[in-house]
């Protein structure tokens, strides 16, 4: 359960170390109403780059867009099973969905399959 100013680790080679939640693309907040929006695998999310690599193609305090691809809380399946992973992970994306790194470390959620993010599980290790 990923909701704004949580902060993921980004796992591609992108020159990102860790970005921090702003927004999400195609949610809202009901009108006069409090809600915590959360986010969750799969989701495409606005992030603000807090630590990255000097020589990296994205710079700290850059806004990027991102895909969330690991959660500690767990997501369940449609056979009843739940899968969960040891940290918040995301990868950088750009406009049209496509990864900005070219490597992508650690295992992702296969949730994405089903999401059409395939240029990001074909660039995984591991698919859980």
């Amino acid at each position: 359960m990923i909701q704004k100013e949580t902060r993921l680790e980004v796992v591609d080679n992108s020159g990102a170390k860790e970005a921090m939640v702003i927004g999400v693309l195609g949610a809202s907040t009901a009108s006069g109403r409090f809600r915590r929006l959360t986010f969750t695998v799969g989701d495409r999310i606005v992030c603000a780059v807090k630590h990255a690599l000097p020589n990296g193609d994205v710079k700290g305090g850059d806004k990027v867009q991102a895909i969330i691809v690991r959660t500690k809380y767990p997501v369940r399946r449609e056979d009843g099973s739940y899968v969960r992973f040891d940290s918040n992970a995301c990868v950088l994306v750009d406009e049209d969905g496509n990864p900005k790194g070219t490597r992508i470390f650690g295992a992702v959620a296969r949730e994405l399959r089903e999401k059409n993010y395939m240029k990001i599980v074909s660039l995984a290790s591991e698919v859980v």
